[in-house]
């Protein structure tokens, strides 16, 4: 486990786990920062079409359960790191195609190698970590990729209202440097082994339900999030790139701040108090975007909804002390999927219902946390092996 590795070895797993979660926060976050304005200013898309390219952008995480047949060929360390070279080519060259059908087609590049990446993180950080340090250190790698983030907003920000860059040089400055690291990376680091070998095949077990249900809920609310939030701020309230710019280095300031306590507090009061505590708060928040007139209201409640983002990693915590270890890159691939089901429809069907009522969009989203809810309250004080659910255990 990485707690025991010798201190003098920089070349460790975590180290290898800071990195890479540096590289997306460098690229994936300057693609959405940039998205809505670039779509609105130079593509001339509506909320039809927004909500046609986030559904395209989500087809690779629908297909996530792939990634277990691709690792009969390729180790999972070497895939990951050829999906994060995939992803920041995409971001580098989003800016030469405005236009929906070539921001169809590199979001799909772009996307494909993000979703990937997130699998196998996912499988390698649950297969690295041991169940005691996972909370803590998950929260840590969320906080590295906050500072990540916050470092690349400020830039964005010099790029768009001091030197007054074009959408794509932004685009392709940014993309070229998450590739040199990501090449950095691939010569630095040796391959590393893991304690249990993986299972190759495709992993569906009765006692999983609960935490494919959480997951399958998060796909959907979370869509609501990221498409349209931040759509909001843009057509309502008139919100500039440098503008969204600044609202996003304020998310990752809190992030950086407090995603390792977080992490903490999930190690301390459990995965379901957490869970519980994520989803109370997201229904006030989703009902508060359906019903917000104010500009500075909507930033807050933007700025609260990003920061419950790092609770989600209870439902990590949680897989880890329910599963199989042979079981996670198996499940990963699975879960991204389940997580993916409603995230390929929600934003097309939503993107038509914004057209009429907007508030709907929203309040669609906190009836998503009440059922989240209700299911996290069915997670055990002490989940693991055999105690998977409070009720309805499934063998």
């Amino acid at each position: 486990m990485l707690s025991k590795l010798k201190a003098n070895d920089w070349r460790t797993p975590q180290n290898f786990l800071i990195l890479i979660s540096i590289i997306v926060p460098i690229a994936f976050s300057s693609w959405q920062a940039l998205l809505n304005n670039f779509v609105i200013e130079e593509a001339a898309f509506t909320g039809a079409d927004i909500g046609l390219l986030q559904s395209v952008r989500e087809i690779p995480g629908f297909l996530a359960f792939t990634v277990v047949f691709v690792l009969l060929f390729i180790r999972e360390q070497r895939f990951m790191l050829l999906s994060l070279a995939m992803l920041t080519i995409g971001v580098a060259i989003t800016g030469f195609f405005p236009s929906v059908w070539g921001l169809l087609m590199t979001t799909m590049l772009m996307s494909t190698g993000f979703h990937y990446f997130e699998t196998l993180k996912q499988s390698l950080s649950l297969q690295w970590l041991s169940k005691e340090e996972a909370p803590e250190v998950l929260g840590k790698l969320i906080s590295v990729g906050a500072f990540a983030a916050l470092c690349t907003y400020g830039v964005l920000w010099v790029m768009l209202e001091q030197l007054h860059l074009e959408f794509k040089w932004v685009y392709l400055i940014t993309g070229a440097v998450a590739f040199t690291l990501v090449a950095f990376i691939a010569l630095a680091f040796p391959q590393f082994k893991t304690e249990t070998t993986q299972n190759k095949k495709l992993v569906l077990r009765k006692r999983y339900w609960l935490y494919y249900a959480l997951t399958f809920m998060s796909g959907a609310r979370r869509q609501i999030f990221v498409v349209f939030a931040g759509f909001l701020m843009v057509e309502k309230f008139g919100y500039s790139a440098a503008d969204i710019t600044l609202l996003f280095l304020v998310n990752y300031l809190f992030n950086w701040l407090f995603a390792k306590k977080i992490g903490r507090f999930i190690g301390r009061v459990g995965e379901r108090k957490a869970l519980v505590f994520e989803y109370v708060g997201l229904i006030f928040v989703f009902a508060g975007y359906a019903f917000v007139e104010q500009a500075e209201y909507a930033a807050a409640l933007y700025i609260i909804d990003h920061l419950f983002f790092a609770l989600a990693l209870a439902m990590k915590t949680y897989l880890q002390k329910i599963a199989d270890p042979a079981d996670m890159a198996s499940t990963a691939g699975v879960s991204f999927t389940i997580n993916h089901i409603a995230a390929v429809v929600i934003p097309v069907t939503f993107g038509l219902l914004w057209l009429t009522s907007p508030a709907s969009v929203f309040l669609a989203g906190a009836a998503m946390a009440g059922v989240s809810l209700l299911l996290s309250l069915n997670i055990p004080e002490k989940p693991e092996e055999g105690n998977e659910v409070r009720i309805l255990a499934w063998r």
